[in-house]
């Protein structure tokens, strides 16, 4: 490879013009200009662009916009002395304060954040959503109502009483079953679904884990329709935190219906009585009994003489 082949694929940067660098007046003028007044701080750099083209930079003093300058171009024709101003913008600098990366809005949505008059729409490739019903709007390709089955009546002029084409159609009778929804839950949807509700009312939250029992055995548990009610129910017990709310089946709370069974307060026997006999009680005690002194007799008594 030859000395000036590597010298032409070698980026060459191109030389600060002396006029453009020097027309900083200039370029504060514009930056003025494009400014509110005030807002335009001091001269903080001139950088090459081209051939004869300088991009002057100003400190940009408007709150809000920390590290922020304004870049003032500037550039003049080949042989000219005159230089112009070719465009005044905002640029941030590399400790400047910036917004964060866009987001579209269907990842920032977060729950709760639909309100009142809100509208969410969803597309239609939804990975959680598929059709409730196919071929709603096609006949069977034997029906009297079909093209194929009109052709061949004009070609063998043949004549048959048509019906209604919207009583035959899958989505009228799903309209009459009340199953009439242009798309469902798809697996992946529901699959979504449950782990959502297993994150917030399942097995490993604090709360279940000091439950003295799961929702399987509780008796405010409503359960699910559908595949989902092997897993989950509705809590209905108005003290439990999940009251209102989807709960796995594993879950558990201090309000489980079972949890403290209160004993009966105790009662007393009741008094045994024998109506039926009748207790001695004598007026004086027997003189055996030993609680009564014994008396001498009136006859041996010694009365003092003779």
């Amino acid at each position: 490879m030859s000395a000036a082949t590597t010298r032409s694929r070698t980026r060459r940067t191109p030389a600060l013009d002396r006029l453009c660098a020097e027309a900083v007046d200039l370029a504060r003028e514009a930056a003025l200009e494009a400014a509110d007044p005030g807002f335009v701080g001091e001269h903080v750099d001139a950088v090459s662009e081209g051939d004869r083209v300088v991009t002057h930079f100003f400190e940009c003093l408007q709150p809000g916009y920390r590290g922020w300058r304004w870049a003032v171009t500037i550039a003049r024709a080949s042989r000219a002395k005159n230089v112009t101003v070719d465009e005044t913008v905002l640029l941030p600098g590399g400790d400047a304060l910036l917004a964060p990366e866009w987001v579209p809005w269907s990842e920032r949505l977060r729950p709760g954040d639909l309100g009142p008059g809100d509208l969410l729409p969803t597309e239609a490739d939804d990975l959680r959503l598929e059709p409730g019903y196919t071929g709603g709007d096609e006949p069977p390709p034997n029906a009297v109502v079909s093209s194929e089955m009109t052709e061949l009546a004009e070609t063998e002029d043949a004549e048959f009483v048509t019906r209604t084409p919207s009583r035959g159609a899958i989505s009228a009778v799903a309209e009459e079953l009340g199953l009439r929804r242009a798309r469902v839950l798809s697996r992946y949807g529901l699959h979504v679904a449950a782990d959502r509700w297993e994150e917030a009312f399942g097995a490993k939250t604090p709360m279940a884990q000091a439950a003295p029992a799961s929702c399987v055995s509780c008796g405010f548990l409503m359960r699910l329709g559908g595949s989902l009610g092997q897993a989950f129910g509705v809590c209905a017990n108005e003290f439990s935190p999940a009251d209102g709310r989807i709960v796995s089946l594993d879950y558990g709370c201090g309000g489980h219906s079972e949890a403290a069974v209160m004993p009966k307060p105790p009662r007393p026997a009741p008094p045994v009585l024998d109506s039926m006999a009748s207790d001695e009680f004598p007026l004086r005690p027997a003189r055996d009994s030993g609680s009564v002194p014994e008396v001498p007799d009136a006859e041996s008594e010694d009365l003092g003489h003779s």
